[in-house]
């Protein structure tokens, strides 16, 4: 499998033939009016990292090409299939119609989330985070097989986006491996 560092991925040009090839874990990550360049380019880098199926960016949120997305995301917005719809809500209501066994996964502090850690994934998932500020819309948060929290022992009460992203999807990644072994 093509392992390419920092530099390869920032100068190479994607070959569509390899992107399409590689081998995908079915994760779809969505997100609902996430506004910072920044995050968003980190959750593609993010999306890569854990062979994610695709990126689905919604409502406000900028899309590709963007120079800031695109040096966050150091160039895997070329390798990482994603797609834009309307609304977060939209998109997660076609998938589940699609196939009825999606879990939809929220990450979002509400009186029905759970610690991420205390809960089992299931897949086919669609993880979901949101605004910066507003986080997850309230539709998306209604339709959810599933809300998770990052816990939260200082005196702030949330974190980045993508570090919650983040640490939520290797959580997923460790009870799919030991799933597949």
């Amino acid at each position: 499998m093509i392992k390419l560092n920092a530099k390869e991925l920032r100068t190479m040009e994607v070959d569509p033939a390899i992107a399409t090839s590689l081998p995908k874990n079915p994760i779809t990550i969505v997100c609902d009016n996430v506004l910072d360049t920044y995050n968003v380019g980190s959750i593609f880098r993010l999306a890569d990292a854990v062979a994610a199926q695709k990126v689905i960016l919604c409502g406000a949120t900028l899309t590709p090409p963007n120079s800031r997305i695109k040096k966050a995301s150091i160039n895997t917005t070329g390798w990482v299939d994603w797609e834009y719809a309307e609304t977060a809500a939209g998109v997660l209501s076609r998938m589940k119609q699609e196939n009825p066994k999606l879990s939809i996964v929220a990450v979002e502090q509400d009186e029905r989330s759970k610690p991420f850690y205390k809960v089992t994934y299931e897949f086919p998932l669609a993880i979901v985070v949101g605004h910066e500020t507003t986080g997850v819309t309230r539709e998306v948060l209604d339709m959810a097989d599933m809300i998770v929290e990052m816990p939260m022992w200082g005196i702030n009460t949330s974190l980045n986006v993508m570090v919650s992203a983040g640490i939520i999807l290797y959580e997923i990644m460790k009870q799919r491996m030991q799933q597949t072994e």
